[in-house]
């Protein structure tokens, strides 16, 4: 029977690909489920098998414990027993004593077979996953096997699958069993249930790979991609800039006669590409973005991460696109939030938003309507630019002198001074009391949501019913009913 251990080892391992090791380790534990089973008890047991001879033993083991942890003298053995016989015992050892083995022929022949292709199936994973873990991100391809209920089952090479989830495909892409067909490796699943590896073919990286699949002299260092966003099977758009000022990055993108951007759309569902050159001036690199409608004009505000772009109205709809498909994917590839507007709009826009400067000009720096207008003329939209810009740029402009730019820098100091203590005595009011803060079913967060709705102290709040407390904040019926007891106790103490 050792040689035919030896043998199985040896023509399994050939046949699966695996060392012989896993292989024995199998008939280990196969061998050991069947002496299991001979002796009828819920034993622990270890086999040993001799690599070069094939030889085995069979030990029966008990793990030491103490009075506490013993549940079963099939397994475990009390401290003071094992001391018996070896006064070095310690809880946690384990002891062995050798057994009679079973006969390898007569191990039950499902039980071998099932123990020893799951251990093939542990390390055939096991390996496809050491061989894919580092190649995440990168593009693989495959053959169509099947479809489930939406996924895409894909055969990579060397009897290794792969998934294309359906929140992973093109939306409505059709695709035929036998096909070819590309994706983005996004993660290798380690567990034992599955696929080993998930591919993407709707994410913006997977087009980006293409790309540098199709064009050279990206991978070359002459171009480089800034980003990319997609309506996945419909549009997308990708930045792409140039190292060398001799090349033209979107030219050596298209190919000739436009064949590297056909190529990444027809691998794509025939998704329709814009190409967009980048340029690290924002609003230069938005108006490239919204191509092909032309931008009349373009309004930055950084503050906000807005900007508003300014279309003839016969570019309009072209402008925002088939569901606003164009202004969306050039948002998403920018980073910035694009509002399109028509020149009209834009325009009276501009004019209320300048008017709303105007009135706050009146207002808080006391001065005349036509001072106001030739301020916000001359561009300044705040009092904090009133207040500290550089004197001379005060001085610059026409009819101002010394005493005129002096007395409105004081008043737009002032003005901000008074903004700020209003600022915090708008806070103070709005801070719960001390005694709310101090209540054992409270917290900062609800208390300072409460003050916010004008629920500052114990009493505001021991005089909420139950409703009013749960329409102002969030909060289970129990929980808000215990709270305003406790608010109310201190009026029975």
């Amino acid at each position: 029977m050792s040689r035919e251990i030896l043998y199985v080892a040896e023509a399994l391992s050939n046949e699966k690909g695996v060392s012989p090791g896993v292989i024995f380790e199998a008939i280990e534990l196969a061998l050991a489920s069947a002496t299991k089973k001979k002796q009828m008890k819920d034993i622990d047991v270890r086999v040993d098998i001799d690599r070069h001879t094939g030889n085995y033993d069979s030990y029966r083991r008990w793990m030491v414990v103490d009075d506490e942890d013993f549940e079963s003298e099939d397994k475990h053995i009390l401290l003071k027993d094992a001391l018996k016989n070896n006064p070095e015992a310690q809880i946690g050892d384990v002891i062995e004593q050798e057994m009679e083995s079973v006969e390898f022929g007569r191990i039950a022949a499902q039980t071998a077979k099932q123990v020893i292709l799951q251990k093939v199936r542990e390390a055939e994973r096991e390996q496809v996953v050491e061989q894919y873990e580092d190649r995440v991100g990168e593009v693989l391809s495959g053959i169509v096997k099947r479809f489930e209920r939406g996924h895409i089952f894909i055969d990579v090479g060397g009897g290794v699958e792969a998934i294309v989830p359906r929140e992973y495909g093109i939306p409505r892409e059709k695709v035929k069993r036998g096909d070819r067909l590309k994706g983005l490796l996004v993660e290798v699943n380690k567990f034992n249930r599955g696929p080993i590896l998930t591919l993407s073919r709707k994410s913006p990286e997977f087009m980006i790979e293409l790309f540098k699949m199709e064009v050279p002299e990206i991978s070359q260092g002459f171009l480089e991609l800034k980003g990319a966003a997609r309506d996945p099977g419909h549009r997308a758009k990708i930045a792409v800039f140039s190292h060398d000022k001799k090349l033209d990055p979107i030219g050596a993108c298209v190919g000739m006669r436009g064949s590297r951007v056909t190529s990444v759309g027809n691998e794509l569902g025939n998704e329709r590409i814009d190409i967009v050159l980048w340029d690290e001036n924002p609003a230069q690199f938005i108006i490239n973005a919204m191509a092909p409608a032309e931008i009349e004009s373009i309004v930055v505000d950084e503050e906000n991460n807005t900007i508003d772009v300014a279309v003839n109205e016969s570019q309009l709809s072209q402008a925002i696109g088939r569901g606003g498909q164009n202004v969306r994917l050039a948002s998403e590839l920018t980073g910035w939030k694009i509002n399109v507007l028509t020149q009209k709009q834009a325009e009276e826009k501009s004019e209320a938003e300048a008017m709303g400067f105007v009135r706050d000009y009146e207002e808080k720096l006391d001065v005349d309507e036509d001072l106001a207008i030739l301020l916000v003329q001359e561009g300044f939209s705040t009092i904090e630019e009133i207040a500290y810009v550089d004197k001379s740029e005060l001085l610059n402009i026409e009819g101002f002198d010394d005493e005129l730019v002096d007395e409105l820098r004081q008043r737009a100091r002032d003005a901000l001074l008074t903004q700020m203590i209003a600022k915090e005595e708008q806070l103070e009011d709005s801070k719960p009391e001390e005694a709310m803060l101090n209540l054992e079913l409270m917290n900062d967060a609800l208390a300072y949501k409460l003050a916010e709705k004008g629920i500052r102290t114990r009493d505001d709040l021991a005089e909420l019913a139950t409703d009013e407390l749960m329409a102002l904040v969030e909060i289970e019926e129990q929980a808000a009913s215990d709270l305003i007891m406790e608010a109310r106790q201190h009026w029975f103490d």
